[in-house]
Parts: structure tokens; C-alpha cells; sequence
């Protein structure tokens, strides 16, 4: 073995020849540990109440961080949280400990348990980089890999969406009486016994493991109400997807994070079991309201933690007084705020990012008594077909940094392959807001001045734009129409209407009309115009008529943001008594009533009454709710729909 003065020898020497200093280390584990650099927080920004938070050394701040990780991963039956130590088991050497945390938050009387999970420590990845996750990934994760952009693919396992069945909230005398039951309601009740026996399994799943990956994060840019969250995972994959779709906190904001305000359990590739009551299958996305908690069981597919989050602020916001949305938002040169409600396939994404606007957000929103502002961090997009022709914003977006979900691409260049359905159609890119180009950073804005409802009408018989009252606005917001074209499957031959209330049923916790009501309020209180715009056909049903060009809604868009479009004189239409504009610049005024558009004028009110009688029957869900004094807002609301002469 050489000795000291044999290394410096050799050190001499380098000098001597060429001149070149030596690096002085002994091993070649002290030259790697000389490539990292420890990021150091700068001083906290805020006032004089941080300060005692300041005096605290680095080992001591890493100590509480570590001590509250230790507590949300407490398992009830021990009563205390798991012994956890930061850093990669692969490098044991690196990171502060802490032993078990006693846990007192609950009143479940402990017992006295033991197992070798509660012998061993827990390596916590705390709110690692990308770069960091990319080589967890990479090295552990199977099916995770670098593409030609830089991007970094990986697969969701089994299940490659949502698992609307499967999901259960909590039903407890919380939420009896605050959330929507019943027909039509996406909430699936499970009591409070059948989620601590899933979120039990949860946790002594993640407890079991060599390390955990632990998320501390935002939710909405409004610094008045923003939500922290933390998200316990087992995947390099799902924290790299969180931490682009959170709000990213500072080094200072991350110092003084504390407890979070709601945390998500991510055991995604333990199923759930199927003997435990309520449950229907392996897989379980259980929600808790009261204990702030999200336990994911049986499924990869990392949308589940994305918007379930956003049910939680369906939740949240509304007992503040703010109205969430399931909405793109941008807004203009001047300062003016259009909101896009729509369904897939609607064109809300391609609508709402405009060149000459900004892009507050493409998905999920808040509106508070001081203006909108984005929910998230990042954006979610659709892969499938993508080019850098229709979606350049989306295209470039996809470089280092940014999950792909669920691709395919060439084996050998790594080039990806959007046509390719091979894994699913839901092939998915999750990136940080701040790679388009034209985002507003922060993602806030003032209160808006149009509320835009779109609707892919495939019966061409809504007009290509419709001034709304603010009843006619509500009803629509409720019933959140758009219609399927003919598949690919026998005997499908016709369109068919698709209804999501509020434009996001799945997600929305409270009745449908508590949400519009707040809409309403506010559209009045700040002025906004409702707007209803059909991207779909023209001339006839799918298969008969023609898709509206983009190229007209982009004119009529345009004509709604510059305010041109409230000068136009409007007429009103039959049974769905909508008023149309006579003509809008750049659009031939023959197609904006639709009537003139079709050469079978019979067929056209056929097709007319069918679609209204389809929005009535949906809106017998929503019928038996009161709302307003008197219930004068749900008759309101009701009269603004279609009226059919039954005669």
C-alpha cells in the first residue's frame, strides 16, 4: 500500500514534468466526493418570526426535517414513525439519522410490535433534482431511459389512466353532509376503518423499503392560499412527475416547510387487498379528508396523485371562498383574463396557449377575491400524434427534465415514435410551466373579463359562438357538454353526447351547483361575459357536415379577447335560445347560424331536439338541489336551458 510520502512523491513528480497540480485525495471515493458541491440555502426572505429558524445549524434543520418525514410515516399499530436516514443506501456513508419518532397525532392506543421493518433504517431521497432522479431511474427503475431530447421515459406498469372506480373518499360526519353523494356524484364512499387498514399497508409497504423518495411541495401560485403537500413514493419516475407538477419550492421555503397541510401515500405497486371492505379490485385511490391524507394502492399511473390533489382543492378552496376550476387560463397584453372550460378533445390546450398571450396554465386554476392563479407547477399534455407543426409549444417542452409516459421510441437513437399506440393512446409528457416560452411567471393574473365554455358539438347543430347570459352560463358550466364522434366499433354510427358536470366531474367534490353559483358570483361581481364556442361541425352531423377550421375559432377567440365581439348585433336561436352574433371579422357570416349551414333544414331541427332533449335528461341529476333564496337560482338556472314545446 503506498504511503503518505509516496503520494506526495508522486505529486512532485506530476508538478515537475508538467507542471499540473495534483488533486489531493488518498482514495478514489475522496475524488468522487469532490465532484458534489452541497447546495447551501441563502438567508430565508420574510419577517423577524424566521429568525430562531436561522440559529438552527444545518445538522439540526436536516434533524427536524427528518423527524417529520418520520411522522407521516408513522405506522398506528407501533406509534411511532420508521428510523430514516437522508441520502442513497447505494452511498451509506452520506446523511444525518434520526431513530424512531414517537407519533402522537393519533388517538389509536399503540402496541407493542415489532418487525424487521422497525429494525432497519429508511433512506430518505428528499427532494431530490432532476438530475438526481434521472439516475435513480435510470439505474434501478425498469423500462426508464434517456431520450434523444433528453427526456425521460418510463412506463406506468399495468394501468395507463385513472381509475375513476376505484377511487373512495372518506364518509364521515366531516363530509356526510359537505360532499355530493349519490347518481351522478364521482365520490365512492369507504368509511374510516377500510382507509386506515389501506393506508396501514401502505405504509409498512413503504416502510419496507431500502428508500423512499419524499416530495415537499406547493400547491397554487396565490402565496395567500397555497397548500403544502408532501408525497411519500417508491419511484424515482413519480417523484421527478411531482416535482414537475407542484409548484417548486425555494431552498428557504424548503427550510421552513414544517408539516405538511396534506400528504399523499404513493404504494402504488402493492395492490390493496381485496377482503378489505369497499374494495373491488386491486387497486384503491382512498381519500381522507380529515386526516389530510391520500393513500394510493395497486396502480403506477401517476396521474392518480395529480389529480387527486385536485380533488382535495375542489375541497379546500371552495370553504375559503375561492372557486376551483378545471380550466386553461391566459391572458392578454392589456392585463385581460380569459378562462377555457372544455373536454378532451374540445381544444381548450391549443385555444388557451396563444403566441401573442400569456399562459397562466393549461389545466387547473383558482379564482379568489384577488384574481386567478395557476394550482400547479407544471403542465400534463397529450403525446399521442404529436408534431412540432400543430404543437410547438408542447414539442419543444420535451427535453431534459420532462417525464414521458407510457412511449414508445427507436431502440437505438431513442427517438420517439408519437404515432405509436403499442403500450396506449394515453401517452402522456410532464414538464415544468416554465418551458413555454410564454408563460406568466408568477401564474397569476387579475379577475377575468371572459369565461369561455367550448363544446366539440359532432350534431353541427350549436353555432360556432353564443353570447351567454349568466344563467344560460351556469347551465351550460353544470352540464359541460361535448360530443363523441362515430368509433371504430360495430354498429357505432352517430355521435354521441358526452356530459361532465362543471367540465371535470370526475374531480369535483361538492354538488355541481355549488360550484356554479360561485361562478356566477363572481362572473357578476368582476364583469365577466360568458361565451359558448362549438369547435365541432358545421353542414350536418359528423359524417355529413365538416369540422369547423381552427382557423375560424382562432378569429372568433380573438374577436371575444379584444372585446370587438360585445358590439355585434346578435339574434336569438330556437329552443336552445341562444344569442349568435351576425357577423364576426374574418368569419363567414353564413356559418354562424347553423340552420344556414345545412341543406336539410327537416333533418337540422330533428337533429336540433334530439341534442336538447339529451341536455335535459342529463340535467335531471342536478334537479332536486336548491340553491339561492327560495330556490330562485336553481329555477333560474333551469329556465336557461333548452325549452321544449311538447306539443
Amino acid at each position: 500500500m503506498p504511503t503518505s510520502e509516496m503520494l506526495a512523491k508522486v505529486g512532485n513528480h506530476d508538478d515537475e514534468e508538467g507542471n499540473r497540480p495534483t488533486v489531493r485525495v488518498q482514495t478514489i471515493d475522496e475524488l468522487h466526493s469532490l465532484q458534489r458541491k452541497r447546495s447551501a440555502p441563502s438567508t430565508p426572505k420574510g419577517n423577524s418570526q424566521q429568525t430562531s429558524f436561522l440559529t438552527l445549524s444545518e445538522e439540526e434543520r436536516s434533524k427536524m426535517q427528518l423527524e417529520s418525514i418520520s411522522a407521516s410515516l408513522a405506522s398506528l399499530t407501533r406509534g411511532t414513525g420508521p428510523k430514516v436516514v437522508k441520502g442513497d443506501p447505494a452511498r451509506r456513508f452520506e446523511g444525518s439519522r434520526v431513530a424512531h419518532i414517537p407519533h402522537h397525532r393519533h388517538t389509536v392506543a399503540p402496541t407493542i410490535a415489532v418487525s424487521d421493518s422497525a429494525l432497519k433504517f429508511t433512506h430518505v431521497l428528499y427532494n431530490l433534482s432532476p438530475a438526481e432522479l434521472y439516475e435513480q431511474a435510470i439505474k434501478y427503475e425498469k423500462g426508464s431511459f434517456l431520450t434523444s431530447t433528453g427526456a425521460l421515459a418510463t412506463l406506468s406498469g399495468a394501468k395507463t389512466g385513472r381509475c375513476p372506480r376505484d377511487k373512495r373518499v372518506v364518509k364521515d360526519a366531516l363530509t356526510e353532509n359537505e360532499l355530493w353523494w349519490g347518481k351522478g356524484s364521482p365520490n365512492i364512499e369507504m368509511d374510516e376503518h377500510s382507509f386506515m387498514v389501506n393506508r396501514e399497508r401502505a405504509v409498512d409497504y413503504l416502510n419496507s423499503l431500502d428508500k423512499v423518495f419524499v416530495n415537499d411541495q406547493f400547491l397554487n401560485w396565490d402565496p395567500k392560499n397555497k397548500i403544502k403537500v408532501r408525497i411519500v413514493s417508491a419511484r424515482a419516475y413519480h417523484s421527478l412527475f411531482m416535482h414537475n407538477m407542484c409548484i417548486r419550492p425555494s431552498l428557504e421555503e424548503l427550510e421552513d416547510f414544517g408539516t405538511p397541510d396534506f400528504t399523499i401515500y404513493n404504494a402504488g405497486q402493492f395492490p390493496c387487498n381485496r377482503y378489505t371492505h369497499y374494495m373491488t379490485s386491486s387497486t384503491s385511490i382512498d381519500l381522507n379528508l380529515a386526516r389530510k391524507e391520500m393513500v394510493i394502492l395497486g396502480t403506477q399511473y401517476a396521474g392518480e396523485m395529480k389529480k387527486g390533489l385536485f380533488s382535495v382543492m375542489h375541497y379546500l378552496m371552495p370553504k375559503r371562498q375561492i372557486l376551483s376550476l378545471h380550466s386553461g387560463c391566459n391572458m392578454g397584453k392589456s392585463g385581460d383574463v380569459a378562462l377555457f372550460f372544455g373536454l378532451s378533445g374540445t381544444g381548450k390546450t391549443t385555444l388557451s396557449t396563444d403566441h401573442n398571450r400569456y399562459l397562466i396554465g393549461d389545466d387547473e386554476h383558482c379564482w379568489s377575491e384577488s384574481g386567478v392563479s395557476n394550482i400547479e407547477g407544471g403542465c400534463y399534455a397529450k403525446c399521442i400524434d404529436l408534431s412540432q407543426e400543430n404543437e410547438p409549444d408542447i414539442w419543444n417542452a420535451i427535453k431534459f427534465g420532462t417525464v414521458l409516459e407510457n412511449v414508445v421510441f427507436d431502440d437505438h437513437f431513442r427517438e420517439v415514435d408519437y404515432s405509436d399506440r403499442s403500450v396506449t393512446e394515453n401517452t402522456r409528457a410532464a414538464y415544468p410551466i416554465e418551458y413555454i416560452p410564454n408563460v406568466k411567471l408568477p401564474c397569476v393574473g387579475p379577475h377575468p373579463k371572459n369565461v369561455i365554455l367550448l363544446a366539440c358539438d359532432a350534431f353541427g347543430v350549436l353555432p360556432p359562438v353564443s353570447k351567454l347570459s349568466l344563467s344560460q352560463t351556469m347551465y351550460h358550466f353544470i352540464s359541460g357538454y361535448t360530443a363523441l364522434v362515430a368509433g371504430t366499433e360495430e354498429g357505432v354510427k352517430e355521435p354521441q353526447a358526452t356530459f361532465s358536470a362543471c367540465f371535470g366531474a370526475a374531480f369535483i367534490m361538492l354538488h355541481p351547483t355549488k360550484y356554479a353559483a360561485m361562478l356566477s358570483e363572481k362572473m357578476q361581481n368582476h364583469g365577466a361575459t360568458g361565451w359558448l364556442v362549438n369547435t365541432g361541425w358545421s353542414g350536418g352531423s359528423y359524417g355529413c357536415g365538416s369540422r369547423l377550421k381552427l382557423s375560424y375559432t382562432r378569429k372568433i377567440i380573438d374577436a371575444i379577447h379584444s372585446g370587438s365581439l360585445l358590439e355585434a348585433e346578435y339574434n336569438k336561436t330556437e329552443i336552445f335560445g341562444l344569442h349568435i352574433p351576425s357577423e364576426v371579422d374574418g368569419v363567414p357570416s353564413e356559418i354562424l347560424d347553423p340552420e344556414n349551414t345545412w341543406s336539410d333544414k327537416q333533418a337540422y331541427k330533428e337533429t336540433l331536439l334530439k341534442l336538447a332533449k339529451l341536455f335535459k335528461k342529463n340535467f335531471e341529476t342536478f334537479t332536486n338541489y336548491h340553491i339561492g333564496e327560495n330556490n330562485n337560482l336553481t329555477e333560474e338556472i333551469l329556465a336557461a336551458g333548452p325549452i321544449i314545446d311538447e306539443a
